[in-house]
């Protein structure tokens, strides 16, 4: 509250929502593709990503293009990055650019395969290359949001009714039949150039540096805020703290930074994300300015390209953040690292506000909302807030922070992002052989997750530029201090942990490829394809011993939780003021 009126009260508030790098004063803007007027003996690029079934859509598109135009040739490609979620390399990029006249491309029928498939659509037009991109209709705003991001509002999304996911063939061709049309006209007829940039229907953006809500006294504008932010889709669902002037400064002030200073470019939406908007949204998730050093760390953690925060920022998938701390800080600032460590309750208050920071910065800074650039299937309550510290008097190792490669005094924040959480239940057990085989049935058996076997369908795209699938996967056990005394008493180190539980974690080709695309894997690994023939081979579901991490959290008893096919893990270390 920062001032009375006769009418009531003012509840003035610092504007927690980011402005798009797009909508700023000299973003990078591209004019679409000049079109030809006929694809009459022209090369059109037949390019898929990857996406399940989406080959039966481009050979009924190639089908339908030769019977609709003369001597038409085609150039077919798969995406040569990536795994599930394959993308067009530089090289392919500049191949294209010298050989097709147009380009069908497939499949956006997820979240962060739309946005990435509206990427190469992007990528392709610039390069004076007309394409459309083959897109299930609840993708539709997702995909002009990314379209808009980067830097070609005008390029096509070619929307279908239904996903071609889990569709039969001639599913597919009926719904390739029906936008036949669509697809011709888009790449043969100019598209028009916006003068204005088209806005998201789901997103509302707020320019003001500060919000003033009317309240007939405090509580009344309080419950105006909130009924405001949830209408806005600001809101994560839960009641926020109003993020005035007062506590946002406060916050600022304890990250001795300028508010002003732009910490990074927050994905999808490229939002610009200074100090003061993180500060904002920290405030609305309930944290205390002492907490602030461990919230630039976290933002240095998801910023860093090799997390991949535009693919689990709007995937279908489950993926949530888990936040990490390790040192002295965590003490200081009361995090809670024993029993019920993940929350909830007012014992790990710090946890969960800092954790629930993290979510509310994704949504108001990176514009990650649900329903447009957040299209999660079914979701899941770890989105919230999932934030622990190491429980280090029961660490029988190094600290974690010296097992990365800091320093004692040092605290650090890592950042891991799992599509699932599961428990790791063994009371019985004190052979550190025994423990690992009670775990690596579920180990062995988390191939629902795309990053179970995706080694064998992909080739690593670079680790540095951020993009999906790119190979480093941390499955990240939290470690019950039970579980964690079994091994060292038995003189077992981490390394030790990862050699046994990779060894064992193992299922048959057959099963791994259940949910997997066998061309892609044709792709990728020719040297294996005598696995085509030995199908019951037993192959590990990770590349490495290195795809497993352990962080010891928690209390008495030995229930551990294994979180899933999580992203490379990125660790930085707090700034003190």
């Amino acid at each position: 509250m920062d001032g009375f009126t006769s009418a009531g009260v003012k509840l003035t508030l610092v504007n927690p929502i980011a402005e798009p790098q797009a909508h700023g004063e000299g973003a990078e803007r591209h004019p679409p593709a000049k079109r030809p007027k006929s694809l009459d003996g022209k090369t059109v690029a037949l390019y898929w990503n990857g996406k399940q079934n989406g080959l039966d859509a481009l050979a009924r598109a190639r089908e339908n293009l030769s019977k609709a135009f003369k001597n038409v040739s085609f150039i077919e490609l798969t995406g040569e990055l990536g795994g599930t979620n394959r993308y067009l390399s530089p090289g392919q990029l500049d191949e294209l650019q010298q050989r097709a006249d147009a380009a069908v491309c497939t499949s956006a029928d997820c979240g962060s395969c739309t946005s990435w498939l509206m990427r190469d659509l992007c990528e392709l037009e610039r390069r004076g290359v007309p394409a459309v991109g083959f897109t299930a209709a609840i993708f539709t705003e997702d995909a002009h949001f990314s379209t808009k991001t980067f830097g070609v509002p005008e390029a096509v999304p070619l929307i279908v009714p239904e996903c071609f996911s889990n569709k039969s063939p001639e599913e597919i061709g009926d719904m390739v039949d029906e936008a036949m049309p669509k697809l011709i006209e888009g790449l043969t007829k100019d598209r028009k150039i916006y003068d204005t940039l088209p806005q998201s229907e789901g997103i509302v953006l707020e320019s003001a540096p500060e919000i003033v809500i009317d309240g007939a006294d405090l509580l009344d504008a309080f419950d105006r805020m909130q009924a405001r932010f949830i209408k806005n889709g600001w809101s994560d669902g839960l009641p926020l703290a109003p993020p005035t002037r007062e506590k946002v400064e406060a916050m600022i002030d304890a990250s001795g930074r300028d508010g002003s200073e732009v910490v990074g470019l927050f994905a999808p939406g490229f939002g610009v994300g200074t100090v003061r908007k993180i500060a904002a949204n920290a405030v609305m998730a309930g944290c205390k300015p002492e907490t602030m050093p461990i919230i630039m760390a976290m933002m240095e953690c998801i910023l860093d390209p090799s997390i991949g925060l535009r693919t689990w920022a709007m995937s279908t998938g489950p993926q949530f953040p888990v936040v990490m701390v390790s040192g002295p800080m965590a003490d200081e600032i009361g995090m809670n690292h024993g029993v019920c460590a993940l929350g909830p309750g007012s014992i790990s208050q710090v946890n969960v506000s800092i954790g629930r920071a993290l979510r509310l910065i994704m949504m108001n800074v990176g514009l990650s909302y649900p329903g447009v650039s957040d299209m999660d299937t079914i979701g899941t309550p770890n989105k919230f807030s999932c934030c622990v510290a190491e429980n280090e008097k029961k660490t029988p190792w190094a600290p974690w922070r010296v097992q990365q490669g800091f320093s004692e005094s040092d605290t650090t924040v890592t950042v891991n992002v799992p599509y699932g959480m599961t428990e790791f239940f063994d009371f019985k057990n004190s052979d550190p052989e025994l423990l690992i085989e009670t775990w690596s049935t579920l180990t062995a058996n988390a191939c629902g997750s795309p990053a179970m076997g995706a080694w064998l369908i992909k080739k690593n795209a670079p680790l540095s530029e951020g993009y999906p699938f790119h190979g480093k996967y941390s499955n990240l056990l939290l470690m019950a201090p039970d579980h964690a005394n079994v091994f060292a008493r038995a003189g077992w180190s981490p390394e030790d942990i990862r050699q046994a539980i990779h060894r064992r974690t193992k299922l048959t080709f057959r099963q791994i490829m259940l949910n997997q695309e066998y061309d892609a894997f044709k792709t990728s690994h020719p040297e294996l394809l005598w696995l085509l023939d030995a199908p019951e081979t037993m192959v590990s579901v990770n590349p490495s011993p290195e795809c497993f991490e352990f962080f010891v959290v928690g209390a008495s008893a030995g229930r551990s939780q294994y979180c899933f096919g999580g992203t490379n893990s990125v660790t930085r270390a707090v700034k003190r003021r």
